[in-house]
């Protein structure tokens, strides 16, 4: 009779505590986020290099080709200057460049048995592929904010207002995490790094191209303009000219962001239901 009185503070202890599956979805699908998106910043916190070198990127983009036509009037729609009408463009892309290889960490934890104990583990599939698209967000986040930086120091484009950079920031996080679960989605499929580098490159660079990065649709031509319209980074990059200099598509910012975060549920939802099948 001892003993068993004994036991009993952990055992109605064991009682208490809930079972995994009795928590509710929502708050395990939150908690399993979190604890992914802690993970993923762990490691941004052992890897400044890779942040740095990858913010040279679009300080290349910005002061090279963009001063090469900066004074090209029909290209700057508007703004005056070149290097600002692709300040938001190029954001887009370095933000695209970290998304679209961040499925090479799908096929990496498969490779050394990571992604087979995350996928035993109670954690929502949803939530393994939320918290990598936070991880993604903020090197992307982190980008923009050097960029920013740069550009405050250089005295080019934007208009400075609170409003507009944490607007253009929200829309450039979501439309990351987007892009890292469409890379997610294509590495469920994909059975070596060298073949998904090759079918990255192949998708990353007619995204680029086929959007209003680099030049406004008014100037492409019939067919490339459809292809544009069609294309998210178009409404991502849209979305942040209008932020951050006032000009793109003007009475169309709802648009942008219901295309980004459309896309953004479509892929999570996608890469949620094949990320199972990385592991075959």
């Amino acid at each position: 009779m001892s003993d068993v009185s004994a036991a009993s503070p952990a055992a109605s202890a064991e009682l208490a505590r809930p079972p995994a599956l009795a928590i509710p979805a929502p708050v395990r699908l939150l908690a399993g986020a979190q604890a992914m998106g802690r993970a993923e910043m762990q490691k941004l916190r052992h890897d400044y290099l890779d942040l740095i070198t990858r913010s040279v990127q679009p300080l290349l983009w910005l002061f090279v080709f963009g001063t090469a036509l900066r004074h090209n009037r029909t290209l700057a729609a508007g703004t005056g200057d070149y290097r600002a009408y692709i300040a938001p463009g190029i954001m887009a892309q370095a933000a695209l460049f970290i998304a679209i290889f961040f499925g090479l960490a799908v096929i990496w934890e498969r490779d050394v048995g990571q992604l087979q104990r995350m996928l035993a583990t109670p954690l929502p599939r949803t939530a393994i592929v939320l918290g990598k698209c936070a991880g993604s967000g903020v090197r992307a986040f982190v980008q923009a904010a050097v960029l920013l930086i740069v550009l405050a120091i250089a005295s080019i484009g934007p208009r400075w207002s609170v409003l507009g950079v944490a607007g253009a920031l929200v829309l450039l996080v979501i439309g990351t995490g987007a892009f890292a679960a469409m890379s997610m989605l294509i590495a469920s499929g994909v059975k070596t790094r060298e073949r998904f580098m090759g079918i990255g490159q192949l998708i990353m660079m007619p995204l680029f191209f086929a959007s209003s990065a680099l030049y406004p649709l008014s100037i492409m031509p019939g067919w490339l303009h459809a292809v544009a319209r069609v294309n998210p980074l178009t409404y991502e990059v849209q979305g942040l000219r209008q932020m951050l200099l006032g000009v793109g598509g003007k009475g169309e910012l709802w648009l942008d962001f219901l295309v980004v975060v459309g896309f953004f549920v479509a892929m999570v939802a996608a890469a949620t239901k094949a990320y199972p099948r990385a592991i075959l």
